[in-house]
């Protein structure tokens, strides 16, 4: 049996790779400050699949770090737990640094102390690469394609850290990559895309699949619903990950954390699961027969116009691929946001 911990254990990505994880019968501890919204749902959620220990912790507390992982001692850390939004970082920068950044070293340092054996797999960022402003990029109907990256961006895109979210987990990224050059941990690093699918309590500032799933959804329970605006032309790609196939992934790296020490992948779904907003509001249409009310509104300050993950690192190194397709992942993500409407008490 192989004892996981799992920073931000209460969030979406964290909660459903504990659920896997308990189901798999293995040793599961999960740490989190339950502050993000819904947090505390997950963890009633999760108490309910089966036996786990669950501590409250938040990462920006050194001391308290230290004293868990050396109480705990686990095989395998799974470092999820961080801000999450560029609009927060970019009202609250010293936050944003403190949990990403300052946040991330803590559990390297106490890792390094306590169970330095440990495979520690951290959940980065597609914004380390920046505004990718060097990739050309062509208008079309419907989506911005970058005809020179047809499988989409690797991991030799240069890294431009861009606003502070940006710098934050560019900063733990490679405080990551560095402690497996300098120390010798077992460190890897995700640079995720999108991510969605059952227990993200999306909102307007993280999981925009989510959060237009769930705008599709009233607009097929209510009379009338107001519409909603967006950020730019919605001709911005992004490929999408359906949760269990971000699972499969992160067990895989654990597994072969002794081979792939040191090394950071691009994980997402990939060029045949990417989407503009648009696409999506015209999938979600078809779906749902709802109508997707919205107005454009001035784009996001230095958002990316494309970003597809070229998933062909982690296919050699990790034997992963993405599994799940667009509809069937866009499908259940319907699903879940039916269950949020029918039920949304307080947190």
């Amino acid at each position: 049996m192989t004892h996981y911990l799992v920073t931000g254990g209460c969030g979406f990505l964290g909660s459903n790779i504990a659920s896997r994880l308990v189901e798999a019968g293995e040793q599961v501890t999960i740490a989190d400050n339950l502050s993000r919204t819904g947090s505390t749902r997950n963890l009633t959620w999760l108490r309910n699949q089966g036996t786990l220990d669950f501590v409250t912790l938040d990462v920006r507390d050194a001391p308290a770090v230290d004293a868990f992982v050396s109480r705990v001692r686990p095989d395998v850390v799974l470092h999820l737990a961080g801000q999450v939004a560029m609009t927060t970082s970019l009202a609250d920068p010293r936050l944003d640094f403190e949990v990403n950044a300052a946040g991330s070293l803590n559990v390297l340092e106490a890792v390094r102390a306590h169970c330095a054996d440990a495979a520690v797999v951290y959940s980065s960022s597609n914004k380390v690469y920046g505004e990718l402003g060097s990739v050309r990029l062509e208008e079309a109907e419907r989506r911005y394609v970058a005809p020179d990256h047809p499988d989409g961006i690797d991991e030799t895109a240069p890294l431009e850290f861009c606003t502070p979210y940006g710098c934050s987990k560019g900063a733990a990224d490679q405080y990551l990559l560095d402690y497996a050059r300098v120390y010798g941990l077992k460190t890897v690093v995700f640079r995720h895309s999108t991510i969605y699918g059952g227990r993200q309590f999306a909102t307007v500032d993280q999981g925009w699949v989510g959060w237009f799933c769930s705008k599709a959804t009233e607009a097929t329970r209510e009379a009338a619903v107001e519409s909603f605006s967006i950020s730019g032309n919605g001709k911005q790609v992004r490929d999408v990950l359906y949760v269990d196939d971000a699972i499969d992934v992160y067990l895989a790296a654990a597994e072969r954390a002794d081979s792939v020490a040191g090394q950071a992948f691009n994980i997402g779904g990939g060029i045949h699961n990417s989407s503009s907003l648009l696409e999506l509001f015209d999938r979600l249409e078809r779906l749902t027969g709802a109508e997707m009310r919205y107005s454009a509104g001035p784009w996001r300050a230095h958002d990316q116009r494309f970003f597809v993950a070229d998933c062909a690192k982690a296919h050699r190194l990790l034997g992963w691929r993405p599994r799940t397709d667009i509809e069937a992942g866009v499908s259940r993500t319907l699903d879940w946001a039916g269950e949020l409407l029918e039920d949304t008490p307080a947190d």
